[in-house]
């Protein structure tokens, strides 16, 4: 098993930036694909972006791309979302996720962090 913790969030003017953090327990975080979804009130959960375990292939939601940045250090057991340009839409709470194996869009996700909210102004 793995556990996982955000952190990051805030509250940040539209424009502007940025990082959040996923910190990652248990079992060799290499062994897990990752990826960052988010939600906000009322709406469903979505997906933000993915990237596999070695963090050679990464995929992004159309509405992120070009903006945000998925990575990983599996030595030091982290996942990052680097965030530029935030717009009022993009406020949510975001989730870190993981799950054994490849990536594989669609596949479900099997442990999830606990949230990070972020709170972006217009």
């Amino acid at each position: 098993q793995v556990q996982l913790v955000e952190s990051g969030g805030g509250l940040v003017q539209a424009g502007g930036s940025l990082r959040l953090s996923c910190a990652a327990s248990g079992r060799t975080f290499s062994a897990y694909a990752a990826g960052w979804f988010r939600q906000a009130p009322g709406k469903e959960r979505e997906f933000v972006a993915a990237i596999s375990r070695s963090g050679g292939i990464t995929t992004y939601a159309d509405s992120v791309k070009g903006r945000f940045t998925i990575s990983r250090n599996n030595a030091w057991y982290k996942m990052y979302l680097q965030m530029n340009s935030l717009k009022p839409e993009d406020s949510a709470v975001y989730y870190c996720a993981a799950r054994e194996g490849v990536l594989r869009p669609g596949a479900a996700y099997d442990y999830w962090g606990q949230g990070t909210q972020v709170t972006v102004s217009s």
